[in-house]
């Protein structure tokens, strides 16, 4: 047994292919059709991840979102018909780790699952790991990277970013100037293969803009290379 994966969907039959997709992999699944049951289930259980909707009955998946963030710090992924950058970018905001939209592959789903446990099984330790071949400290503009301690400053006061965030900051920033292509990034960052949809890409490079840049529209440190992804400006 993989573990216990709850499933928060007031659809029936998107409950029970979500399922019968993870049981056949050998996980536990607990599945409910609103934010109480939800709650309830997970108060009284030991998940591993959530897959949440984001339109429940008695409220929505992301108030349901930052409950479980208060409790655990369990992969949230959110599978849902809203589709848009901005319900994306409240999604990975409230801690959500991934956003699906529907109509889905069920493989896709399941190769997703694995992937963000086996980064979560790895825990600190991998990125302690990771963090220890490269150098203690990388020092960008007015960007300051303690990646020991996974900080950044930015002129001399922190800043609060999300792991993908910090990632995403510290493989661009330590190769200035180099262009990645937003597949590169998700490979990289998310460790598995991209399956075509990179505006989860897209929502977290415009999120770390607004916490490291001045004027985030107008972005200095990560710019757009258009038509092909992103780089970290050389700046002094």
């Amino acid at each position: 047994m993989r573990g216990s994966v709850l499933v928060v969907d007031d659809e029936p039959a998107i409950r029970e292919v979500v399922t019968l997709n993870l049981e056949a992999e050998g996980f536990e699944v607990v599945s409910d059709e609103d934010v109480a049951g939800a709650l309830a289930a997970f108060a009284s259980g030991e998940f591993v991840l959530a897959i949440l909707d984001v339109m429940l009955p008695d409220g929505d998946g992301f108030e349901l979102a930052r409950a479980i963030r208060d409790l655990s710090d369990v992969p949230i992924m959110f599978l849902s018909a809203r589709d848009t950058d901005v319900d994306k970018a409240v999604g990975l905001g409230v801690g959500g780790d991934d956003y699906m939209t529907k109509p889905f592959s069920p493989v896709e789903l399941v190769a997703r699952v694995k992937a963000h446990l086996r980064r979560y099984a790895g825990g600190a330790g991998a990125a302690t790991a990771r963090d220890a071949s490269r150098e203690s400290v990388i020092e960008a503009g007015p960007v300051h990277i303690d990646l020991a301690r996974r900080k950044v400053a930015v002129c001399g006061a922190e800043v609060e970013l999300t792991a993908k965030e910090f990632d995403i900051l510290c493989l661009l920033a330590e190769h200035p100037g180099r262009v990645y292509t937003k597949a590169e990034i998700y490979e990289k960052v998310w460790d598995e293969e991209s399956f075509g949809d990179l505006s989860t890409v897209q929502v977290h490079i415009r999120r770390l803009r607004t916490k490291i840049e001045e004027h985030p529209d107008e972005p200095r440190l990560v710019s757009t290379v258009w038509g092909i992804g992103y780089r970290f400006e050389e700046v002094s």
